[in-house]
């Protein structure tokens, strides 16, 4: 357990930049030289022809895992791949241990199709909360860190998320229809009146970037995955920016959520954004 080796604090304080160079180093090895160059026995389907898994994910999952565990020792991995794979492993999030939340490629569809909107995720969470993330776009050679309390930042320059300029229209991502249901689709209905301008999600990792960096304004997104949302709330928070539930309340890790949520560069762009997606769709029709 960490107690017996080290505070979180204090191995985010030494070995913070071991992390960022191992996510570097599993890129590296496992992700960019199939960036492009994937054949066809290396792509498989999980859940649908929208759901795609690449050799690359699972080796650079592989890499991520005994690496990180390694650095802190008693830590465990909850892996997109993994959990796919044997969903009991998800509730190593709801445990006592440190948890290392990894996607090793975020955008799998877009790594896919040869488009650099990819990135891998990583955060770290001890008893529910993510104390600290890291957000690598190997394409674009960008590397966003955050931690808690103490900022986020881009390349080693502060993020800082800002407001939404007065009087103009709020540009939201949302959850990409091949991936909702109808009752998700309903609900995000609501975003649908004058001043917002919705559009469908890339990359969640990128665009949790996107709100952080004042680029975006808010996100909506209707599932729990942590492994989509934990490294780019942090990074959202600490930018400045709020994250919000229909619950009223920030979103959990754990699990639990009153579905949508948004990330927004604001807390009164987040209650303005949840407030739109508790509308019912006849208010939408009416433009109440």
């Amino acid at each position: 357990m960490i107690e017996e080796i080290e505070t979180i604090d204090e191995f985010l304080a030494h070995r913070a930049s071991d992390v960022e160079q191992t996510i570097r180093k599993a890129a590296a090895a496992e992700i960019m030289p199939r960036f492009r160059q994937l054949g066809a026995h290396e792509i498989d389907q999980k859940s649908g022809p929208h759901d795609l898994v690449t050799d690359a994910d699972r080796l650079a999952e592989r890499y991520l895992t005994e690496a990180l565990t390694a650095l802190l020792p008693g830590s465990v991995v909850v892996g997109e791949e993994a959990v796919h794979a044997d969903p009991a492993t998800y509730e190593a999030i709801r445990g006592t241990a440190p948890v290392w939340i990894v996607d090793p490629v975020d955008g799998t569809r877009q790594f896919v199709h040869g488009d650099s909107g990819f990135c891998t995720l990583v955060a770290l969470v001890l008893d529910g909360v993510v104390h600290a993330s890291w957000t690598y776009a190997p394409a674009r050679d960008e590397f966003a860190t955050a931690i808690r309390g103490r900022g986020a930042v881009l390349d080693g320059v502060p993020l800082r998320s800002g407001s939404p300029e007065p009087g103009r229209d709020l540009d939201i991502a949302t959850s990409h229809p091949d991936y909702t249901t109808d009752e998700q689709k309903r609900a995000l209905l609501g975003l649908r009146v004058d001043g917002v301008v919705p559009r469908p999600c890339g990359s969640a990792g990128l665009e949790y970037l996107a709100v952080a960096r004042g680029e975006l304004d808010a996100t909506a997104f209707s599932w729990e995955a942590a492994w989509d949302h934990a490294a780019g709330l942090l990074l959202v928070e600490e930018a400045g920016g709020a994250h919000l539930t229909l619950g009223g309340e920030p979103f959990r890790v754990t699990g639990g959520n009153a579905l949508p949520f948004t990330a927004a560069r604001d807390e009164a762009t987040a209650r303005r954004v949840t407030a739109l997606l508790a509308a019912q769709p006849e208010q939408v029709a009416a433009g109440i």
